[in-house]
C-alpha cells in the first residue's frame, strides 16, 4: 500500500494538528475528521487526548463516532488512543459526569467487582473495548494533575509488543492528565505502567487497539518512534 490513510477522531475539543504532524512525520497520510463514514473506511484510526471523558463520549455518541469506531474495530482497523483516548477505551469513567447523569457510583459495578470498592462516580460508560475503569489520581503529597516528564515500565508482553519495538525500558515520555486506568484493568492488556500517586497502565492493548495514557506527539524522539511504530502497525494491517 502506499501512505497509509489515518484518521485523528476529532471529537470538537481541543487542537490535534500536533497528533496529525506527528504521523505525517512517521510516514502516513493523516488528517482529522467528524465524518463516521471516514472513520469507518480509514487504515488506521488515532482517538486523541483532549477534554473530558464525559464530553467527549458524549459528543462521541450523539455524532455516531463511537459506532463508527467500533464498527472499524471489528473490522480490524489498528487503533491508537493518547491520554483521554486511551481512557475512552475503558468500561466507565466518572472525569466531568453530571451529577443527575451517569449512574451512580455504588450501581455501575458487580458486587465482586474490583470497581465497586473504589470511590468515584457518578459513572458514564466509556466505549467498553477493555474492561476497567478511570478514575482521578489522588494525592496528599504529589500534585495532580500529573505534569511532565515520567518513566515508563513495561511488562513482559509490552518488551515484546510492535508498538513498542526499540523503546527503553523505563524511558521518560511527556504526560499531562489527573485520570488514569484504575487497578480493574486486565492484567492481560497491559503493556506498560507508571507509578505517580499509584501504579497505573500508562500503555494498554486488546488485539488491534493500542492506547498510551501519554503523549507520544510530545515526548521527543521516543514518542515519534511509538508513533511510527504505529504506522507500521498500519501497513501491516493494510487492507
Amino acid at each position: 500500500m502506499g501512505e497509509p490513510k489515518i484518521v485523528v477522531v476529532d471529537y470538537h475539543k481541543g487542537n490535534l494538528s500536533s497528533v496529525v504532524r506527528g504521523l505525517v512525520r512517521a510516514g502516513a497520510a493523516a488528517c482529522t475528521s467528524d465524518d463516521p463514514e471516514q472513520i469507518r473506511n480509514a487504515d488506521g484510526l488515532v482517538i486523541p487526548g483532549v477534554g473530558a471523558f464525559y464530553d467527549a463520549i458524549a459528543f462521541m455518541r450523539e455524532s455516531d463516532e463511537a459506532d463508527a469506531v467500533l464498527d472499524a474495530v471489528a473490522a480490524g482497523t489498528p487503533l491508537l488512543g493518547i491520554c483521554l483516548g486511551l481512557q475512552l477505551f475503558f468500561e466507565r469513567g466518572d472525569e466531568g459526569v453530571p451529577a443527575d447523569e451517569g449512574v451512580p457510583a455504588d450501581e455501575g459495578a458487580d458486587a465482586d467487582d474490583d470497581a465497586s470498592e473504589q470511590a468515584g462516580g457518578p459513572w458514564v460508560d466509556g466505549l467498553g473495548i477493555m474492561r476497567g475503569s478511570c478514575t482521578r489520581l489522588e494525592s496528599s503529597r504529589l500534585k495532580v494533575p500529573h505534569v511532565g516528564w515520567d518513566q515508563v515500565h513495561m511488562t513482559p508482553a509490552g518488551a515484546a509488543d510492535p508498538l513498542l519495538a526499540g523503546f527503553a525500558e523505563g524511558a521518560n515520555m511527556y504526560f499531562t492528565h489527573s485520570y488514569a486506568v484504575a487497578d480493574d484493568a486486565d492484567a492481560a492488556d497491559v503493556l506498560a505502567r507508571t507509578h505517580y500517586t499509584r501504579s497505573f497502565p500508562c500503555i494498554v492493548r486488546h488485539g488491534n487497539v493500542w492506547g498510551c495514557q501519554f503523549h507520544p506527539e510530545k515526548s521527543s524522539a521516543l514518542g515519534q518512534r511509538i508513533l511510527k511504530n504505529f504506522v507500521s502497525i498500519v501497513e501491516g494491517a493494510g487492507r
